[in-house]
């Protein structure tokens, strides 16, 4: 094992297993504990008793045909002989007169050839080497973290949730423990530089070996029902303990919280309502997707407004509201606003602020007030719902397009109008409204899908919205070289949402690779302006509020002066995050 602190493959690893046993006797006690391993040492005893029986034979055999050519020879000759025929060295210092000597040889040759020289070597490896491999990969594997280690976050299960968050925690410098039961694949993932130990969820002892009753999160992260079982086993360690446990489904969150879960997230509702909030309905108002302390993010979209076709500047927001545009989504990328940016028919400006200057905001817009019309929601299941469900309670009209017809009374519940049908059917999807709508979302499981009814409805109606959920990162941008204007992924929604919860903020979910975080002004940089500190040149981010003893500044200048003990938040990438960190330390 590496030493505490080695680097892993995501960077500074924290080391929080000790030193595992490899010494000979418990690689010998896995094997003879282990019933594959058992029947391997079965296998290879019994040709050893074939290959020792066979040469026993042979010595026989020697002795009576040379008796019958009337030589004399001892045993120990006769064994000498045999094992120099099987092998094939063949020193022809003792040889047989008769044919029926020579065709006894040339048995014993074939028979040597065939079992020491083919069979041997594929029945040591299957069934030994292979084995002692294994013993020596189960004697590595970590079995349990050091006493010294607190306020780490415990993983239940290596999947891709853990694979995305466990580098967000290794550069916020939070050690993390993953539990494995298989120990080879333990072994593998220690030497991939993840913090791992061998262990079942399914035992309270596997959630002491991980300190977890000293952990500053558990995340159970396996199915409905195991993580009912695993919240109950922490519970039996700590009654404090956070435990964050994953939902499926939407009818297991009550099972899950009785259980004693600190909260059940239910992903895939959780994903529905985000890309609900990129709806636009009919009211030209900005849509509030979190808050930073008391700033708020929000986003607007400008078509059919006054705005497309001026620069930022132009718009004079800052002026009338006191807001900033700090970015801008064009087409699925957010790009960093400048004063000189043209605003297009597609573009949605984000912008933070206060409560009041947003409510400044709706007002300056409230003159483009459209007609309500339907949003358009492809795919039915849960995430679809959950979209539908969002949009009706801010009386948004909703229609529902699903090729399942047993979902329609279902669906009826939550939409207005429910079409069943193929997607990829004009008729059907001229049925649903295309034409008329002014958002559409898709919300199937399938990227492959989701990218062909992008492109399908991005020809039907070149003004529409169109939003998407995505199961891979990384068919983001071939979704949004499609056509779409938003997509979102459940397992960076469940990244964002855990680290929030690591650190105690609010969930501000911006898109797919893009935050807004708090970081500590560098000490060097104390004193300079925001314009020289160079810090956007370096790293790309966009610093939009500063705060200060607890106050925030939004939308700072570029001549505001950066102070000791300050907090800058920052809008951009987990890359351009860590650009920032390796300015601040030097």
């Amino acid at each position: 094992m590496k030493a505490p602190g080695s680097p892993g493959r995501h960077g500074s690893r924290q080391s929080v297993t000790l030193p595992a046993v490899k010494f000979l006797p418990s690689q010998f006690a896995y094997l003879l504990e282990e019933r594959e391993s058992r029947r391997n040492m079965r296998a290879l005893a019994k040709y050893v008793a074939l290959l020792v029986a066979s040469i026993g034979v042979f010595t026989v055999a020697f002795h009576a045909i040379m008796v019958y050519e009337g030589q004399q020879h001892s045993w120990l000759t006769g064994l000498y002989w045999t094992l120099t025929v099987m092998s094939t060295l063949g020193f022809g210092d003792i040889t047989f007169e008769s044919d029926l000597g020579r065709a006894f040889t040339i048995l014993v040759l074939v028979y040597g050839i065939v079992m020491l020289l083919i069979v041997a070597p594929f029945t040591f490896i299957r069934f030994f080497y292979a084995p002692w491999l294994e013993a020596q990969l189960h004697a590595q594997a970590p079995r349990k973290v050091s006493k010294e280690i607190s306020g780490h976050v415990v993983l239940c299960a290596y999947d891709d949730l853990a694979r995305g968050l466990i580098p967000r925690l290794e550069s916020l410098d939070i050690p993390y423990v993953v539990i494995e039961p298989d120990p080879s694949a333990a072994a593998r993932l220690d030497t991939d530089g993840v913090s791992v130990v061998v262990g079942s969820v399914d035992r309270a002892k596997t959630f002491e070996k991980v300190r977890a009753a000293h952990a500053r999160l558990v995340i159970a992260n396996l199915t409905d029902t195991r993580n009912t079982n695993i919240t109950l086993l922490v519970r039996e360690i700590s009654s404090r303990v956070p435990v964050v446990a994953l939902a499926e489904n939407a009818d297991s969150i009550d099972v899950i919280e009785l259980s004693g879960a600190t909260q059940v997230l239910p992903l895939k509702q959780r994903l529905g309502e985000q890309l609900a909030t990129r709806v636009a309905d009919g009211f030209q108002s900005a849509q509030r997707i979190g808050h930073f302390g008391d700033l708020f993010v929000a986003e607007f979209p400008i078509h059919n407004t006054a705005l497309p076709g001026r620069s930022v500047r132009d718009c004079r927001l800052r002026e009338m509201t006191g807001l900033n545009i700090v970015a801008v989504w064009e087409r699925g990328r957010l790009l960093p606003a400048s004063p000189e940016m043209m605003l297009s028919q597609h573009s949605v400006p984000v912008v933070v602020g206060t409560e009041e200057q947003l409510t400044e905001l709706d007002a300056l817009f409230v003159i483009y007030q459209e007609e309500d019309a339907p949003v358009l929601v492809i795919g039915g299941g849960n995430v679809g719902q959950a979209v539908a469900g969002a949009l009706r309670k801010r009386e948004v009209p909703v229609t529902i397009l699903d090729a399942d017809p047993a979902l329609k009374d279902r669906l009826a519940g939550v939409a207005d109008r429910v079409v069943i049908g193929d997607a990829a059917n004009l008729d059907t999807v001229k049925s649903a409204g295309i034409e008329e709508c002014r958002s559409v979302v898709l919300t199937t499981n399938d990227d492959a899908t989701n990218l062909f009814l992008t492109i399908y409805c991005r020809k039907l109606s070149s003004t529409a919205h169109i939003i998407s959920r995505i199961s891979h990162d990384w068919n983001l941008e071939a979704i949004h070289r499609a056509g779409a204007d938003f997509a979102l992924s459940h397992g960076s929604l469940a990244v964002q949402t855990l680290v929030a919860m690591v650190r105690g903020r609010e969930l501000i979910v911006l898109g797919e690779g893009t935050e807004l975080f708090a970081e500590k002004t560098p000490s060097h940089l104390c004193g300079k302006t925001l314009a020289d500190s160079g810090i956007g040149a370096a790293t790309g981010l966009n610093v939009v509020a500063i705060r200060d003893d607890g106050r925030f500044t939004a939308n700072p200048p570029a001549t505001a002066e950066l102070q000791d003990g300050s907090e800058l938040v920052m809008i951009g990438s987990a890359d351009q995050r860590q650009r920032f960190l390796e300015l601040r330390e030097g």
